[in-house]
């Protein structure tokens, strides 16, 4: 499963202007106000280490807490099963370029049942194929709804007649919630673990 994550992202390319300097990596324990402390002992608890996305927020301790009230909501209580959900988290990472993101809940997104083909095809920026009914409602959902900055009213109601208001509604809480994730990976520069692959390309403009 790794070696297939790591070919393929590696078979996208390095993205222009790829990860510079991290912008904002984790605070040091010795330079933590009390409120930091607060919130890393609080996050340990309920995730564990603090880990990308979390280093990052942590200079926000109330917001941080508050982001993660959200993640715990949409990625564990969620209308959305596991493959759906990842599924759609993998599409909101593909439109932000978010490598991070991305290798984060590849397997994850496996793991619960989605094709790696169907992945592969949204890391290349291709319209998979073979979609399960499901699966392809989401995704004109999401891509119409990421690239357009709205749905139109026939793909509005396949995602009501599919999956109900709440589902529509939790699938734009995922959409939201991984692009403010993306954003701070994105603008902290966050890098990949040590020995990592290449991030992924970035979409034209």
């Amino acid at each position: 499963m790794i070696k297939l994550t790591l070919a393929l992202v590696l078979s996208l390319g390095l993205a222009a202007g790829a990860y510079a300097q991290e912008r904002m990596g984790p605070v040091p324990a010795e330079k933590m106000t009390d409120a930091q402390k607060k919130a890393a002992s609080d996050h340990a608890a309920a995730r564990g280490s603090l880990t990308g996305p979390w280093n990052v927020l942590l200079r926000s301790p109330e917001l941080m807490g508050r982001v993660r009230g959200l993640s715990d909501y949409v990625r564990f209580n969620g209308a959305l099963p596991p493959r759906l959900s990842e599924f759609v988290i993998l599409i909101t990472a593909r439109q932000w370029s978010q490598a991070y993101e991305w290798n984060a809940h590849y397997p994850l997104a496996v793991k619960g049942g989605l094709a790696p083909e169907i992945a592969k095809a949204v890391a290349d920026g291709r319209r998979p194929h073979g979609m399960a009914e499901d699966e392809e409602i989401l995704y004109d959902f999401c891509t119409e709804l990421l690239q357009n900055r709205s749905v139109s009213d026939p793909t509005y109601a396949r995602v009501v007649g599919k999956f109900g208001e709440r589902g529509l509604l939790d699938t734009i809480g995922l959409m939201g919630h991984y692009s403010l994730i993306a954003m701070v990976l994105n603008t902290a520069r966050t890098p990949l673990p040590p020995g990592g692959p290449a991030p992924l390309a970035a979409f034209p403009r």
